[in-house]
């Protein structure tokens, strides 16, 4: 037992080991809560919410006259060494547990309190000099501590999703740029439809992806607005007069974000509209990113018996059984990872929706299912960006034999033979394997260099006059 230390609480003694910066709160957090196998301290961001969280308390209980100036500023030092990045290995307590959110406050508290210790020349666990609760949680309630600290992680989380996303717009604006004059055919249903550019077609999956970069930024927003001060249910019981105001203010010049304090604290304790409304928008990335993921891998099918109007980068052989099959790997593990994050936007949508009267406690899953999906998005992109995007390329003969052989070029007919003769020539074109061209000329519809100039296909990417 030489390497624990006995610490107490309402249940009574627990061995911590002695090197360890947590307490007794985050050891029973340990023991009870083995589920998901993710830690707090697999979300570095968290680390940091919390951090600025309780550098703005005390700097506010500092300034209310609650907390000395000694103590406020070793409290101060220790929050900054988490921000660096420090004591992130003393967070070792599952996402997803039960109690609202307590096992992560206090182990926040804990390992301030105990850090704090130590610089002030103490034992770990001498709290008389100071308290995880007294001094580090003053003026305080895990139910406004801890959604703050989730909101603050969440704002960081999405300015690092953001990047990647615009990352991946580029990526498929510059192969748009590059595939311009590789002439193809669109298709709807799966059918033939119309000529168009692959370069087109990388466009439109960067303006697909460009558009969700203004809905991620604007939902992010709702998280400036914090409930600090609102204490257990919004009430501000035990929190001095003006402690909500100043100490969003102070969040806001320690974190650099603009920070508000919810004009009603009863109200913003238990709501979770901000976590519901930011979900949904990483489920709509995930949606339209595994649609262009889907497009990828039929775009490049075959090589003989598919489209393979695009070749993706190789990387790694397809089957135990098939020589010489290459799958389209990088596209089906982001479909998967698009699945996973439509999933956790339902579980984020039913833990919101069991809050009950003054908090909710499914905060812990439902800050986890949206952290995860940050982070799987992240991963997500900077592959399929990487090993994938980066290294297509365009089989330009198939793509224009397959323009050539296509039935579809009979729309661009419609307005000069009318829509019955034009179906009349698709038709026998299917059913005889002739052209369209040539049926055309031999039912005497159009000239021929009338119809040279219709179906160049290049007239037929823009609309015409």
């Amino acid at each position: 037992m030489e390497n624990y230390r006995k610490e107490s609480d309402l249940l009574g003694e627990l061995s911590v080991p002695a090197n360890a910066y947590y307490g007794v709160q985050t050891q029973r957090a340990i023991e009870n809560f083995k589920i998901s196998g993710q830690l707090l301290s697999s979300y570095p961001e968290f680390i940091r919410g919390l951090a600025f969280v309780k550098k703005a308390a005390a700097k506010t209980n500092y300034e209310l006259g609650l907390l000395d100036e000694q103590l406020y500023n070793k409290i101060a030092e220790v929050c900054d060494e988490l921000l660096e990045g420090q004591l992130h290995d003393q967070f070792p307590i599952d996402m997803i547990q039960g109690g609202a959110g307590t096992s992560v406050n206090m182990n926040a508290n804990e390992v301030i309190a105990n850090r704090v210790l130590e610089k002030l020349g103490k034992p770990r666990g001498d709290y008389q000099y100071c308290s995880p609760n007294d001094h580090i949680n003053l003026s305080q309630s895990t139910n406004d501590a801890y959604p703050t600290a989730i909101k603050l992680a969440l704002i960081q989380m999405n300015q690092k999703l953001v990047e990647k996303v615009k990352t991946t717009v580029a990526a498929f604006r510059a192969k748009g740029t590059e595939f311009q004059d590789v002439l193809k055919m669109g298709r709807t249903q799966l059918q033939d439809a119309v000529p168009m550019t692959l370069g087109q077609e990388f466009e439109a999956f960067a303006a697909n992806l460009q558009e969700d970069i203004e809905k991620l930024n604007n939902n992010a927003k709702l998280f400036v607005e914090v409930n600090m001060g609102a204490t257990a249910i919004g009430t501000g019981l035990n929190a001095p007069l003006g402690y909500a105001n100043l100490c969003a203010k102070n969040l806001a010049q320690i974190t650099g974000f603009p920070i508000v304090s919810a004009p009603n604290l009863v109200e913003a304790t238990p709501d979770t509209g901000s976590y519901v409304i930011y979900s949904s928008a990483t489920k709509r990335l995930a949606v339209k990113l595994s649609k262009i993921c889907n497009d990828l891998r039929l775009l490049s099918s075959g090589p003989r018996a598919g489209f393979f109007e695009i070749n993706l980068p190789p990387m790694q052989p397809g089957s135990s059984i098939m020589p010489g099959k290459v799958n389209p790997v990088i596209p089906e593990v982001v479909n998967q990872v698009c699945y996973k994050v439509i999933g956790n936007d339902l579980t984020v949508t039913f833990a919101a929706e069991a809050g009950q009267l003054q908090l909710n406690v499914m905060e812990p899953v439902l800050s986890h299912a949206i952290m995860e999906n940050i982070h799987f998005l992240c991963n997500a992109l900077d592959t399929l960006r990487e090993k994938c995007i980066i290294g297509i390329t365009a089989n330009k003969e198939v793509c224009l034999n397959m323009v050539r052989n296509s039935i579809g070029i009979v729309t661009a007919l419609n307005p000069y033979i009318g829509y019955k003769n034009s179906t009349v020539i698709a038709k026998e074109a299917l059913e005889s394997g002739r052209s369209v061209y040539d049926l055309v000329l031999e039912h005497g519809l159009l000239t021929r260099e009338k119809l040279d100039d219709i179906l160049d296909p290049k007239n037929m990417l823009q609309p015409h006059k």
